[in-house]
């Protein structure tokens, strides 16, 4: 009997945990469509296109990215807040990070507003050069509704409000693919604007979203009969600090994360059209999958928090494991994919041969790390929810900065591989973060359960 109750209580926690992962799943799922959509739009112009939407993209979500993961802090502190039942609390953050995410916007908008002034130093080619430039000056315009949604979409994570968060990015993919249907190649009537109509798309889509969200939010407090905007709190200094001080280390490990790729977007923009046109569709295909283990994360960060909140060590510590399980399921999955059917995956995006064969060997590499990048991005949820957010940064710094990106960049241009070189200290780079994470949140959980 008592290991059937314990089965039936693993089962229920599975259950829970799922009714929360699959809409934040769809969520990411439809944040990361937005860009394969701009990037499949582009595609049939040119691979100097797909190159400058790549280009442009890695270069706006590294600083973007540092703003939304500032945000992050909320997983925590609105989690935790609502697993002790004081919801007027979860309300309070939510205003701070609305505070945040306005603070953050014009500095942010000025770094990306500069950032293609650096294209002719970095050698990137001239043709994809002037094409970034264009499309990540019109895309900057969306900073704030972007800012704005993630801070509305981390409160509503955090309060069980979930469905919301899916039909704003699910709906939103539609709103940019008939954007850019009309605004690239010139339909309906608009001007046909190549890269800069996909960016424009972008910034519309991402404007629908905020306002989605933002009325969510408010229906949410109006079921409670509490008035979101009528009681809306000002601003706390001490809250800005203890939301900074969880948020700033996580913000710094997306940006080590996301940077290091758009590092090596930047690093693969010296080499041919056609080797960064198959990076860019390589790396499109593994930040798709990504986005799964990243909407378990996400979950699991919630979950974790509403246990620690209750004061409920053991299940706080089950949350994570279940979480891990799943993720790793799924990538073990996505990797039979990109192994065993290359070309069922790349002639979405291109028919152009020499990128598809380039795009296989690629996709075989992105195989090789697929589990240890669920490992990695699941426990850093976790030990989010946990309210350590240090361990991560330091583990991405190291992985990305001191190991895998010089090791790329030897093997790349020292040793001639190109871009398998490049993809090879990423690889490597992931296998060593996931086993330290890993061991982190082993580490932790069990001390927190111990000491239960």
């Amino acid at each position: 009997m008592p290991v059937l109750f314990e089965e039936t209580k693993i089962g229920r926690e599975l259950r829970e945990l799922m009714a929360l992962a699959v809409p934040v799943v769809l969520s990411e799922l439809g944040w990361m469509s937005m860009s394969i959509v701009d990037t499949i739009m582009v595609g049939r112009l040119s691979a100097e296109a797909i190159g400058a939407v790549g280009m442009g993209n890695a270069v706006y979500y590294a600083p973007a990215l540092f703003g939304i993961g500032v945000l992050l802090g909320l997983d925590t502190l609105v989690s935790q807040a609502y697993g002790r039942g004081d919801f007027d609390e979860c309300h309070r953050w939510l205003s701070q990070g609305v505070y945040l995410a306005i603070g953050f916007t014009p500095v942010l908008m000025l770094l990306l507003w500069a950032a293609p002034l650096a294209f002719p130093y970095l050698h990137v080619n001239p043709v994809v050069s002037g094409q970034s430039a264009d499309y990540l000056r019109i895309l900057n315009w969306g900073t704030l509704p972007l800012l704005l949604y993630a801070a509305f979409r981390r409160y509503l994570q955090g309060v069980k409000r979930v469905k919301p968060v899916s039909f704003a990015l699910i709906s939103a993919n539609l709103i940019n693919w008939g954007g850019n249907w009309a605004l690239i190649y010139g339909h309906l009537g608009c001007p046909a604007m190549g890269v800069r109509g996909s960016a424009l798309s972008t910034c519309l889509a991402r404007v629908y979203m905020a306002a989605v969200l933002i009325v969510a939010a408010w229906k949410n407090e109006a079921e409670r009969g509490h008035n979101l905007f009528a009681h809306w709190p000002g601003v706390s200094r001490r809250r800005v600090r203890a939301l900074m001080k969880l948020g700033t280390p996580a913000a710094a490990q997306i940006v080590m994360e996301v940077g290091a790729f758009g590092a090596a977007t930047v690093m693969a923009s010296r080499l041919t059209p056609v080797a960064l046109a198959a990076h860019q569709i390589a790396l499109n295909c593994a930040s798709f999958t990504y986005m799964v283990p990243l909407g378990t994360s996400a979950a699991a960060a919630v979950a974790v928090g509403h246990a620690v909140g209750a004061g409920n060590a053991p299940r706080a510590r089950r949350a994570g494991w279940l979480a891990l399980a799943v993720g790793v399921a799924f990538m073990a999955c996505a990797a039979m994919v990109f192994i065993f059917a290359p070309h069922l995956v790349l002639d979405i995006y291109t028919n152009q041969e020499v990128v598809v064969g380039t795009g296989v060997r690629l996709l075989a590499m992105a195989a090789a790390f697929q589990v240890f990048d669920g490992i990695q991005t699941i426990a850093t949820g976790a030990l989010r929810g946990l309210g350590e957010t240090r361990a991560t940064m330091v583990a991405n710094f190291c992985g990305y900065w001191l190991f895998g990106l010089p090791l790329g960049y030897f093997l790349c241009f020292s040793q001639g591989k190109g871009i398998l070189g490049l993809w090879t200290g990423l690889t490597l780079a992931l296998v060593l973060i996931a086993i330290v994470l890993l061991f982190q949140w082993s580490r932790q959980s069990g001390r927190l359960a111990q000491a239960a």
